[in-house]
């Protein structure tokens, strides 16, 4: 059993880590700029939790200056213990307001037994937190959704949407009125569960959906783990290949003038050439 040097140096790694991925993820994509009301949404869960420490921490030697307010959408499932998110905010001095909304209701209701509801979910937290995000007057949402939930969306629109898509780093709403980021987008679920362990936090586990046994997004999920572990660096070479896309070796003419194509006699530059593995 390691000791407790061991613990902390290994601890202290994770945590610098995740505040250089989460740092790099704000640079890449300028998510936080001077001025800007952040408004992190909590639920509870390891990912969030995850989220507001280390913004907390980066904000202390941060280049531009941010406000930060967390924000929990009281979703009134049974037996949520709701003294449990202003408590630890209270303590981390974190200014707070907790959002009461039946959606729990709303979802029994509307879809039958066997239903998963996580889409009608999340568009009713959805639209609760845009709600709440004016009401603040913060200028940017930001999520907890990390490395590994955002391949798990890119495989779901991939097999059951026919889309090449996934979440973004950063979005405006389709109302146009919101900036909606997401820094933990370099980070993995791992690293995080690791952390939340780290620092103790007091995880509260969603009850709505998560005994469900027929969501496709835990399949996907348990696809990538088992290619981790048969492959390892699979899922890092395809987290990387999201963010090196090659239009013109793609069938979106949206993306790519193939009809005006011509061959010109000047060399091809490198992104345009036939792609390693063209025969396989």
């Amino acid at each position: 059993m390691p000791g407790p040097r061991k613990l902390d140096y290994e601890g202290n790694k994770l945590a610098k880590r995740l505040r250089r991925q989460v740092g790099q993820a704000i640079g890449d994509f300028r998510l936080i700029e001077e001025g800007d009301r952040v408004m992190v949404c909590l639920s509870g869960g390891k990912d969030s939790y995850g989220l507001l420490d280390i913004l907390l921490a980066l904000r202390e030697k941060a280049p531009v200056g941010f406000e930060i307010v967390a924000v929990n959408l009281d979703q009134k499932q049974p037996g949520f213990p709701a003294h449990v998110l202003p408590a630890y905010l209270a303590g981390r001095g974190v200014p707070f307001r907790v959002v009461e909304q039946d959606t729990y209701s709303v979802v029994k209701r509307v879809l039958p037994e066997g239903k998963t509801y996580c889409s009608l979910c999340s568009r009713l937290r959805r639209g609760a937190l845009y709600r709440v995000a004016g009401e603040l007057g913060a200028t940017r949402i930001a999520l907890g959704h990390h490395r590994d939930d955002i391949l798990a969306t890119f495989f779901l629109n991939l097999f059951f949407g026919g889309k090449l898509k996934a979440m973004p780093a950063k979005l405006v709403s389709d109302d146009g009125r919101h900036v909606v980021i997401r820094p933990l987008a370099y980070a993995t679920e791992n690293d995080l569960a690791a952390y939340a362990e780290l620092k103790g936090f007091p995880i509260i586990p969603c009850n709505l959906c998560g005994s469900q046994d027929n969501l496709q997004r835990q399949v996907v999920r348990d696809m990538l783990r088992e290619w981790e572990r048969r492959h390892p660096g699979r899922i890092e070479s395809i987290a990387r290949a999201l963010s090196d896309v090659s239009p013109s070796h793609l069938l979106d003419r949206s993306l790519f003038d193939f009809a005006g194509l011509r061959a010109t006699g000047v060399a091809i530059a490198e992104e345009l050439r036939e792609p390693l593995f063209a025969e396989d």
